[in-house]
């Protein structure tokens, strides 16, 4: 293993109304210092799709993009020894305080970008008031991705 890695701290404002936690970031995300910087992700395509918009390549633009529509992007891990980019390998984490980031906005529903950060989160969190679920990866490893799952889940948070 490696010498331990730091994440980002988190994306939100108070009017943040839904969390989206992702396990750690990705070796691509950290050149860049931003979450799903890996083009092949598919989450800026999904998120953008979901609200009928052109996605935007620049940082600065999908910052503006997620408090426009009230979006706060964290990862469960703030700190970890990793492999790459690999989930798997990640040992020796800190977690996200969670708690402190409900308490400072009016987030209603945590999605948890695949299944590491769903069983991190769980273990750490079970007894978390704000209702959670887990989300299929946006990752282009995971072969099972539906978006229409995540659609229905942002559904629940902006067609209400």
């Amino acid at each position: 293993m490696s010498d331990k890695v730091s994440g980002f701290e988190p994306f939100f404002d108070t009017e943040s109304k839904v969390l989206i936690l992702g396990s750690f970031p990705s070796v691509k995300s950290r050149r860049i210092q931003f979450y799903y910087g890996n083009k092949q992700n598919r989450f800026w395509k999904m998120l953008y799709g979901y609200f009928g918009e052109k996605e935007q390549d620049e940082v600065s633009q999908k910052k503006k993009f997620l408090s426009r529509k009230k979006i706060a992007l964290w990862d469960i891990v703030t700190s970890c020894e990793i492999k790459g980019s690999s989930d798997a390998s990640i040992r020796d984490y800190e977690l996200a305080d969670v708690p402190a980031l409900l308490k400072e906005s009016k987030i209603s529903s945590i999605l948890l970008n695949g299944t590491t950060a769903y069983k991190i989160f769980s273990k750490a969190y079970h007894d978390c008031d704000v209702p959670y679920f887990l989300m299929p990866s946006t990752s282009p490893a995971n072969v099972r991705y539906d978006a229409s799952v995540w659609y229905a889940a942002l559904d629940s948070v902006f067609k209400k």
